[in-house]
């Protein structure tokens, strides 16, 4: 076997949407920077997002989230051309469809202060009686609800685009991608200094990003660290109902059914956050039917005669301590190992955003276009979560 000892400026450790996003807004700051990009499933069959609904939204109760979420919306509508090479645009396929949160009546006060924020954080919305909900979508059933919240300018779009659009981009600013897993790390008490491939190569860096989602967690402990971010298994399912409903928002409730139109159907599940942790990519085909379906046909009575056309698997890279994201450096240890990761099921609809803000950390030492210091890794180290109060 023979190997090489490779030095880059930036070594990004992950190859999915939020890795090649990385390079691309480092490369976009600063195209002098060498930057590759570690990858070892460059058909991405396991890739979280590919095997997600790419929905984004606003609806967050963090100040953070929801900025990142309106810069990523308006960065995810203009990627065709944004992303384009040449005459070759990077279609996304967005789809303004709007999302739709609904609760029962003793969390409408929530829902309600919920809503107020956004408002004020520049958000488009509508606050819904149970009577108007059943007024705007009418298949709904709502005698048990309090209130609902619809965000018309939200939507989904197709992450495999996304990807591929980011992907190609970074390799025309003068990325290199490599095909192969990271499998120990070097470093000193104060700084990383390479990280070596299964295939026995070394690669040196200035910087490290740990961008590996669900599989963070395993490459955060090559560099001693400790990031309490796991993978879950969730489901994924095509449905089509027996009655007629019409054209639906990305609907999402507290006991977590979510699901939106897709095509002549839809697409949707309900997370069971219980599972045991682990990579674990079987399906079980009885969970629609268990699980899924009485949920959603309690919700919209014409999917009581509901036919789950395919289930699929993926995973969540979920952030146990609070359930958001971590983006920033190590600055107690290593400060030049970056870390984004833990979204817990929002990675594709922050990613341009949570990107472009490492990439701005990595080079000016500081974030200027959102400000994601609370999303860092030392509410981590001191035990001081920052929750979600949206509903996840």
């Amino acid at each position: 076997m023979t190997t090489s000892h490779t030095q880059f400026d930036i070594a990004v450790i992950g190859g999915g949407i939020i890795g090649s996003a990385i390079a691309y807004f480092l490369l976009r700051e600063d195209p002098a920077l060498s930057v590759c990009v570690i990858e070892p499933d460059p058909s991405y069959e396991f890739a979280s997002a590919l095997r997600s609904s790419g929905g984004c939204r606003v609806q967050f109760t963090g100040k953070e989230n929801i900025a990142m979420s309106l810069y990523s919306l308006d960065f995810i509508r203009n990627f065709e051309t944004t992303m384009a090479i040449g005459d070759r645009p990077a279609p996304v396929d967005w789809v303004e469809g709007g999302y739709l949160f609904v609760v029962p009546p003793e969390h409408t006060r929530q829902l309600e202060i919920n809503a107020r924020f956004q408002q004020a954080e520049s958000c488009t919305l509508d606050l819904l009686s149970p009577s108007e909900l059943k007024d705007r979508f009418p298949a709904m059933y709502v005698d048990d609800l309090g209130a609902g919240v619809h965000t018309p300018q939200d939507g989904w779009c197709d992450p495999y685009g996304l990807l591929w659009g980011f992907r190609r981009k970074a390799v025309s600013l003068g990325a290199t991608y490599i095909a192969d897993r990271v499998v120990a790390a070097n470093h000193d008490a104060t700084a990383a200094k390479s990280v070596i491939l299964d295939g026995g190569n070394v690669i040196s860096a200035t910087s490290f990003v740990n961008a590996t989602g669900a599989w963070s967690g395993d490459v955060a402990r090559l560099f001693d660290m400790t990031l309490p971010i796991s993978p879950v298994r969730r489901f994924e399912h095509y449905f089509t109902p027996g009655s007629h409903v019409g054209h639906l928002p990305y609907v999402k409730d507290t006991a977590r059914l979510a699901f939106r139109s897709e095509g002549q159907g839809y697409s949707g599940g309900l997370v069971d956050g219980t599972v045991p942790r682990g990579y674990n990519f079987e399906v079980d085909h009885n969970y629609f039917e268990n699980v899924v379906w009485p949920a959603v046909a309690h919700r919209f009575p014409a999917f009581e005669a509901a036919k789950c056309h395919r289930t699929w698997s993926g995973l969540y890279e979920v952030n146990e301590l609070d359930g958001n994201p971590v983006i920033g450096a190590w600055n107690s240890r290593l400060p030049n190992l970056y870390t984004v990761a833990g979204f817990s099921g929002h990675g594709m609809m922050h990613a341009p955003a949570a990107a472009r803000g490492i990439a701005e950390l990595i080079i000016h030492g500081q974030f200027n276009t959102i400000d994601l210091t609370r999303l860092g890794y030392e509410r981590i180290e001191n035990n001081q979560p920052y929750p979600e109060l949206g509903i996840l």
